[in-house]
């Protein structure tokens, strides 16, 4: 839960279903957490896998911390920084992730992977993703692939052709 809130703090999204206590709902369509943001994290080729523990214990201090400064009384029948309203956690993702602050480099790795959920889907194929609605890259205007698995696209994005393709590019865009 606790990994998951953090991720919606990064990108938020709607409540998966009424009462979501970790996604907190401000924002329309799906954010981090329904991209995948946990699937990624406890992906092993990621790397944070076997500290994502230690990490929720150590946010939900900081979350305990914040709330005593602010005079905040937290839910308990939820870790502390899912208890948390979400300006609250804004505030607290920002103090965390601030250049000045010793533990920066957990919470913006830990943010990078909740936007490479979003903006990439870097743990699903991409066919797959935007077949099951992938949020981030249906939001970003992914193109779909053509009927043949191949990514075809009839239009440049820059608004116009930058080099002229080389001579000996075949049918399927391979150099020769």
């Amino acid at each position: 839960m606790v990994i998951e809130a953090y991720a919606d703090t990064i990108i938020p999204g709607e409540q998966r279903f009424p009462g979501d206590r970790v996604c907190a709902g401000a924002a329309p369509g799906g954010g981090a957490v329904a991209a995948g943001a946990l699937e990624l994290l406890t992906w092993s080729a990621g790397g944070l896998a076997d500290q994502l523990d230690t990490i929720a214990v150590l946010l939900n201090v900081h979350a305990g911390e914040y709330a005593a400064e602010h005079d905040l009384i937290l839910d308990d029948a939820v870790p502390p920084f899912v208890a948390l309203e979400f300006a609250h956690r804004t505030a607290l993702v920002r103090r965390l992730t601030d250049p000045g602050h010793p533990e920066k480099q957990v919470w913006i790795g830990l943010a990078l992977f909740s936007n490479m959920a979003y903006d990439s889907a870097a743990h699903v194929h991409t066919t797959d993703a935007l077949a099951a609605g992938h949020p981030g890259l249906h939001a970003i205007g992914y193109a779909t692939a053509d009927a043949d698995g191949l990514w075809r696209f009839p239009r440049f994005s820059y608004g116009r052709q930058l080099a002229s393709v080389h001579p000996n590019t075949t049918p399927t865009g391979s150099p020769a």
